[in-house]
């Protein structure tokens, strides 16, 4: 019996020390140390924030255990078809743990993740996807090197002409 509780405490202590427990208190101080400026009026549960010349914005949300990091890209009445559809494809094959989504008529890079749960490097992988799905975004659409297997002629496609970021 003691062996028992012995292991069952040595599984709990580890269990315990893999457990992750991310607060608003926490996901600040990363933010802080990953971006190149942050907004003097950011308040616990939202952050605006610069890296390099890329906005991106984390909202928390404690009681539903949520966070969210998102980076504008451009408004929905600058979208074509096919930046629609490579957006959506690229969901599939190389925007990996970012996503873009459309809310308000901006389409937006995004990192949706319960809060608790994340663990330090995470959320610095996740600022540096949705940074990356922002500047990709009409090229490569991509937040990574990392590519899924899926059709060539997406993952080989060259600069979109129709690209609203290169519009000005």
């Amino acid at each position: 019996m003691r062996v028992f509780l012995l292991l069952l405490l040595l599984a709990t202590s580890i269990y315990s020390s893999l457990a992750q427990d991310m607060s608003n208190e926490e996901l600040q101080k990363i933010i802080k140390k990953q971006s190149d400026s942050i907004q003097d009026r950011s308040r616990l549960g939202y952050w605006q924030f610069h890296k390099e010349d890329v906005l991106l914005i984390c909202v928390t949300d404690t009681k539903a255990n949520r966070m969210r990091i998102m980076s504008p890209i451009t408004k929905v009445e600058q979208l074509n078809n096919e930046l629609l559809l490579n957006s959506l494809t690229a969901n599939f094959h190389t925007a990996l743990d970012v996503k873009y989504a459309i809310s308000d008529n901006i389409l937006w890079s995004v990192f949706i993740h319960p809060l608790k749960e994340l663990a330090t490097h995470q959320v610095e992988d996740a600022i540096s996807q949705v940074y990356y799905a922002n500047l990709t975004f009409g090229y490569t659409y991509s937040s990574t090197n990392l590519v899924f297997p899926g059709k060539k002629e997406n993952s080989e496609k060259q600069k979109d002409t129709n690209n609203p970021k290169t519009k000005h």
